[in-house]
């Protein structure tokens, strides 16, 4: 089947109140049409197919009826709404101890934040919502009747116990959330068969073929791009950005700002996300003007190392690692009039590089000292320099994979695993391509802006915490102190 794709662009809209929420049924759509596609591609190849395998983005959320119909939209982990929830959280629980259980920090990007946050605002929904699954569920109970969730994915949502790969019952304990609305837990290698009536019609060579559960992107992403062990750390940044490292368990204590997911019951992945990446970039170019512009990589790459003197926070979305602070907002320091758009821009990938190497240097304790960096993702692939400023805000070589969808091939290769094709991933030989290497000048003078970057970002969390203070102290205002709204 190689060879053999579909695609269909798809873009979630991004609201003011933080909302970032999409029709699932509207994107299982564009699944079905792709499978149409690649089905008429494959022709005489139909025979061949000895499974189905599947990973989606995660971290996100659909609430169902007792039919198996989508009551809600589908919420993403971008989604900041649930930021005040993710505080209670703080507040009522030991974030550290459930840290270390579940792997994940309170966070609005997580399940339990969210859910009670539907409580407060939407109790409709929390009512007529019979079970909460995620995309990969909500495919599988489309295709089959019947769903459950993989380790991979339950890891995404905050609410798995990691040590006894159970949902937690001290979280089930303080949320609107009983655990039967939740899918059983099953392992990636444990498959679905016989389609329901009228897609094994639609798709007759995959009625009786094992469709494998869904896997999170980023542990597909380790996988396919070569990063199965402690020796490979994966570096992405597509339209968000991650570092991931694969280790086999017993995994040691989770560093205060990083995550462990799942790969599987016996892998897991350390490492810590940004919300920006790609988007960063897309929003500079819209916002600047630049779409039509060919030349601008060719100007980037002669451009100086911090040479614009800007501080650019590139927190546009919120905070994921290190701070994980949902409310968290970009700025701009140091603008002049001497200041181009291209500085701008230059600014926000260095940004971007600079929050990646914070993570990096939290990790790197769990690392041997000759790990290898292999970068991916739609963003850093397609660039001609932001692989080499990469590598230089870390002060380490950087390989970028040589595979054009590491996710694709990553599920591929567990679902090969899981039918005994292959042993184990890890063992095939990794398909990486360019090396980068690192400028000890540039090193030294991005390491110097990334701790100007700290101090800015230390400056934005007080002032916020201090504005934060000021409204509560306040309190709410009484109707003669509104300003008159026919007042200019």
């Amino acid at each position: 089947m190689v060879g053999l794709e579909a695609r269909r662009a798809y873009e979630i809209p991004v609201r003011a109140d933080g909302a970032v929420e999409t029709d699932a049924d509207e994107l299982l759509g564009h699944v079905w049409a792709c499978l149409d596609e690649v089905m008429t591609q494959a022709r005489h190849l139909t025979d061949q197919i000895a499974g189905v395998a599947v990973c989606t983005f995660v971290g996100n959320l659909l609430g169902v009826d007792a039919f198996g119909r989508s009551v809600t939209p589908l919420i993403t982990y971008a989604d900041t709404r649930a930021t005040n929830e993710a505080a209670e959280l703080r507040r009522r629980l030991d974030e550290e101890s459930i840290h270390q259980r579940t792997g994940c920090h309170f966070h609005s990007s997580y399940l339990p934040a969210r859910c009670l946050w539907l409580q407060k605002t939407q109790p409709t929904l929390i009512s007529q919502a019979k079970r909460w699954i995620t995309l990969g569920e909500y495919l599988a109970l489309q295709l089959f009747g019947e769903t459950a969730v993989s380790y991979s994915v339950a890891s995404w949502s905050g609410l798995l116990n990691q040590q006894q790969l159970e949902w937690d019952a001290e979280l089930l304990g303080v949320l609107p959330l009983k655990r039967e609305q939740l899918s059983p837990l099953v392992d990636v290698d444990q498959p679905w068969r016989g389609l329901r009536s009228d897609f094994a019609a639609r798709w007759p060579a995959l009625r009786d073929v094992p469709w494998f559960p869904a896997v999170g992107d980023g542990a597909a992403a380790n996988v396919g791009s070569g990063c199965t062990g402690p020796d490979r750390v994966a570096i992405s940044i597509g339209t968000t950005s991650a570092i991931r490292v694969a280790l086999t368990d017993p995994v040691p204590a989770v560093p205060h700002g990083l995550w462990r997911y799942r790969v599987d019951r016996r892998r897991s992945l350390l490492g810590g996300a940004l919300s920006e990446g790609g988007s960063v970039v897309a929003w500079l170019k819209r916002l600047l003007n630049f779409e039509n512009l060919p030349d601008v990589e060719s100007v980037l790459s002669t451009a100086p190392a911090d040479g614009h003197r800007l501080t650019f926070l590139p927190l546009i979305t919120g905070e994921r690692s290190p701070g994980w602070a949902a409310e968290a907002r970009g700025v701009i320091a140091g603008l002049s009039l001497a200041t181009t758009p291209l500085d701008i821009l230059q600014a926000g990938i260095e940004g971007v590089n600079y929050r990646l190497a914070l993570v990096f240097d939290l990790l790197a304790p769990s690392l041997p000292a000759a790990v290898e960096v292999v970068g991916s993702g739609g963003a850093l692939q397609s660039s001609s320099v932001w692989p080499a400023m990469l590598s230089h805000a870390l002060g380490r070589p950087v390989r970028i994979t040589a595979v054009e969808q590491p996710s694709a091939r990553g599920a591929a290769l567990l679902a090969l695993e899981a039918l005994g094709i292959i042993q184990d991933a890890g063992q095939l030989p990794a398909e990486l391509g360019p090396l980068h290497l690192p400028d000890p000048e540039k090193h030294t003078i991005y390491r110097k802006a990334i701790e100007r970057q700290k101090l800015l970002y230390e400056d934005e969390r007080r002032r916020t915490k201090d504005e934060g203070r000021r409204s509560k102290d306040q309190g709410p205002r009484t109707k003669s102190q509104h300003p008159n709204p026919n007042t200019q």
